[in-house]
């Protein structure tokens, strides 16, 4: 495959409000799109999420990264992307796949042609606040078709912080989030929470049999490592399902062997890209979330949820894709769009993303 151009661009979409976890505090999200031209003038998207507040590299490392991938491609190396970190690794195998996808005039999905205009189920991502502000946001997306909730425990809201509360009040607060949530969305609807691994063993499970009651569909990373999250799970009826603490198939495998978990969530700029995340959910149930991901990684996102939704005998729940409900703008023409709680694909071969090229100089950075 020859190539006419490749484009390394950083930018970054602003939140509607700030988004508030247990790791900490983002008023907007930082990402890198890479964009391959072939000499036909094909385009392939592809999309690098740094996931700085876990610990990875950082916007500048991802972008040396992808412009050093470049410059090797340019010089006759192969598409592999080894020693790339995991969102570079994300960013390269998308672009390929929405190349090729393009060229063939075939959608992306990694193990099966897709059917563009297809949609599933999303979770509804409520940002951390006071019971009352979650509750009024919980109703909000259930008025939009959304019927499974996601709530961020183990972080301080803002009224929190500035009133210095102590652990156990923090700890009481993630109770009456969920409590507020669970009355204003009603008994059918599906409550899971994610810790990002902000809670020790002892809180974990103080906190999550304090949950029990709400009828919590599953606590996603309650705890930072799989051998806690074992003990957890014997200790409590909420299925626990990973996040940080799976983020490649050998990690996968020995969740397995430890009965860590019930089942994984995958980030594609966690583990590498699609056929990483395929991978995974052939050893650990899955589901797929955003890392925040801009409109060419939900995309992406989507075509592999797509692609598990077709094997029956993989779990089915909601995926964490409907995010790009939480930003202000977008770099998008074209994209996935949200109706009635589910997440519609874009028409088109690949992964059918057009760029807003004067959105998209709006927000480089």
């Amino acid at each position: 495959m020859r190539l006419s151009s490749v484009e390394v661009i950083p930018y970054a979409l602003p939140f509607k409000q700030r988004y508030v976890t247990a790791r900490g505090v983002l008023q907007q999200r930082e990402m890198v799109l890479l964009r391959l031209r072939d000499e036909n003038g094909v385009v392939g998207l592809g999309e690098a999420v740094p996931l700085s507040l876990r610990g990875g590299p950082g916007l500048a490392q991802v972008v040396r990264e992808l412009e050093g991938w470049s410059e090797q491609l340019g010089a006759g190396e192969d598409w592999e992307g080894e020693g790339l970190s995991a969102p570079a690794r994300c960013a390269v195998a998308t672009a390929r796949a929405d190349l090729l996808g393009r060229r063939a005039g075939t959608e992306t999905s990694p193990d099966a042609t897709g059917a563009g205009n297809e949609s599933f189920a999303c979770n509804a991502t409520l940002v951390a606040d006071e019971p009352s502000g979650v509750a009024a946001d919980a109703e909000r997306w259930a008025a939009d078709g959304f019927t499974t909730f996601k709530l961020k425990l183990g972080a301080e809201t803002a009224k929190s912080v500035d009133m210095r509360r102590s652990s156990r009040s923090r700890g009481l607060g993630d109770v009456e989030q969920v409590r507020a949530v669970r009355e204003a969305v009603g008994d059918s609807a599906r409550i899971r929470v994610d810790v990002n691994a902000a809670w020790d063993l002892e809180t974990a499970k103080e906190r999550l049999s304090e949950l029990e009651p709400f009828g919590i569909e599953l606590a996603e990373q309650p705890v930072a490592t799989l051998e806690e999250m074992a003990e957890l799970a014997a200790n409590t009826s909420i299925p626990l399902a990973a996040d940080e603490s799976v983020a490649s198939l050998d990690e996968a495998e020995e969740a397995v062997a430890l009965r860590a978990c019930a089942y994984t969530g995958i980030k594609l700029s966690k583990v590498g890209g699609p056929e990483e995340a395929l991978a995974i959910a052939d050893v650990l149930p899955a589901f797929i979330t955003s890392a925040l991901d801009g409109p060419v990684g939900i995309a992406a996102g989507a075509q592999v949820a797509l692609s598990l939704a077709e094997h029956p005998e993989r779990l089915e729940l909601a995926h964490g894709l409907a995010t790009q409900r939480l930003f202000a703008s977008t770099v998008a023409s074209v994209e996935c769009e949200l109706r009635d709680g589910l997440l519609h694909l874009p028409p088109g071969p690949g992964l059918g993303v057009e760029i807003d090229e004067e959105a998209l100089q709006a927000h480089r950075i």
